[in-house]
């Protein structure tokens, strides 16, 4: 095997949107996800190293000295941060011309053959499920023979076939290992999420349709694929092991509640260790599942309403009931289950209407919490061809996040300017948190649990794109 460097590379202050966030923006508080899309490939190859630049603080000198060391380096990139990426890229071959270098993720993903053309630094760039691919370089294949790369031959891209993807999730070896040999588990934070927390997917893909979704559009498709729960079970007995301090697990899949039988099967076996855990989940969960959930250590769901107007929710192919979601946050109330809520503004058919109806709705189901972003059409998805063919791209792909990594509005319709898209951003969060039946919950949280609660109050942040 070549000595391997898989790189979350520095970025913007406070950026994660490369290896393992499905936000890929600045969040306006420090927060930081675990690289998990690094890490499975890390785990496949010996004598590799996971360096995880962002939450570490480290700037381009850092990585490019530890560049020195290595045969192959593993970018992870996104389309904010792709042409900073380049330089970290261009600062490490320049450091060490031996290195080879590829990037993985989803916006080359897309666009190869432009991607591994801009710049000479960049050897190849990996698209869809990029584990065994990269695993098949390190030993020494040739680039030739690699399905699922775009590699440069005299200045020239040559794309090869496509890899399929992994059918079998139990054969992909732990993350929790990596985790342990080269991350620092207190480094990773969430608002809404108990510190420190352990993340990462006992799955990959998700069978909804949103058309603003990056991930399945682009990575992991619309087949949900999943360890059993007897491995799932293991791996967090392993985190029991590696990191006592921990006091929380969440399982990132696109929707854990995908599959409801093997949810609750894994979660009977979680129940038996003791733990607690959250995970993503799509507001159509039934009252009986949620309760076997909450019963063996669920504490918070992590729920993407995005509009409470039905029908934007059909323009996005959401595959979601305004009703059925009424009924499952009452459920979840009932039964003492938290809800970190995520809701998008400036998604197509948005009004000043149906950002009040929006608005409203969020404020009678009453998350725990809540995050609010602006629509981004990323490359990739349904959405960014419908708003090309449309004119509804204020901005190009590039300029998604402002000069500092914050979001920025890209959108805009006849009827709905960016300007009146962002102005919704601080109106919704200030209606929803500064009224007075959420100051008394907060205030009662606080005096049970100071900590965690100005933590909850204070997230502004993560987008499910």
């Amino acid at each position: 095997m070549m000595k391997t460097l898989f790189l979350n590379p520095p970025s913007f202050d406070g950026f994660d949107g490369g290896a393992g966030s499905r936000y890929q923006a600045r969040r306006e508080i420090r927060s930081f996800w675990y690289p998990t899309w690094l890490a499975q490939p890390a785990a496949l190859v010996e004598r590799s190293r996971l360096i995880d630049a962002p939450a570490r603080g480290l700037g381009v000198d850092d990585v490019t000295t530890a560049g020195r060391d290595f045969e192959l380096a593993v970018l992870h990139t996104s389309t904010p941060s792709f042409s900073n990426d380049v330089k970290i890229a261009e600062a490490m071959k320049t450091a060490n011309p031996r290195l080879m270098i590829g990037m993985v993720g989803a916006h080359v993903a897309i666009d190869p053959e432009r991607s591994v053309l801009a710049s000479s630094a960049l050897d190849f760039v990996a698209g869809s499920e990029f584990d065994y691919t990269v695993k098949e370089i390190a030993a020494g294949k040739p680039l030739a023979d690699v399905r699922g790369i775009t590699y440069q031959k005299n200045g020239a891209a040559v794309r090869n076939g496509e890899r399929p993807l992994i059918m079998n999730m139990d054969d992909l070896p732990s993350v929790i290992d990596v985790y342990k040999r080269d991350l620092v588990i207190e480094d990773y934070f969430i608002g809404y999420l108990e510190h420190p927390y352990v993340s990462f997917y006992t799955g990959r893909g998700c069978k909804s349709r949103c058309t603003f979704c990056l991930w399945p559009q682009t990575i992991g498709g619309h087949k949900y694929r999943t360890r059993s729960p007897e491995v799932v079970a293991k791996e967090v007995a392993k985190v029991k092991d590696y990191f006592p301090q921990v006091k929380e697990i969440f399982f990132d899949d696109d929707t854990f509640t995908d599959d409801l039988p093997r949810a609750e099967a894994t979660a009977k076996l979680l129940g038996k260790l003791g733990v607690t855990w959250s995970c993503n989940a799509k507001a159509n969960v039934p009252y009986e599942t949620l309760k076997v959930l909450k019963d063996n250590g669920l504490r918070l769901l992590l729920v993407g309403y995005e509009t409470g107007n039905q029908q934007i929710l059909f323009n996005i192919k959401k595959g979601m009931r305004v009703d059925f979601a009424r009924r499952f946050t009452a459920d979840c109330h009932k039964l003492g289950i938290k809800i970190h809520g995520t809701f998008i503004v400036g998604l197509p058919g948005e009004t000043r209407d149906t950002i009040e109806e929006t608005i409203r709705f969020a404020q009678d189901i009453n998350p725990h919490t809540i995050q609010v972003s602006l629509a981004a059409a990323y490359p990739g998805t349904a959405l960014y061809s419908q708003a090309l063919e449309n004119g509804w791209l204020k901005r190009d792909s590039s300029q998604i996040v402002a000069n500092n990594g914050l979001q920025i509005s890209s959108l805009e319709y006849p009827h709905l300017s960016h300007e009146e898209i962002f102005g919704a951003l601080a109106t919704f969060y200030k209606r929803f948190y500064f009224r007075p039946r959420k100051i008394g919950e907060i205030t009662w949280e606080m005096l049970q649990s100071w900590e965690l609660s100005l933590l909850d109050f204070s997230e502004y942040g993560k987008q499910k794109v």
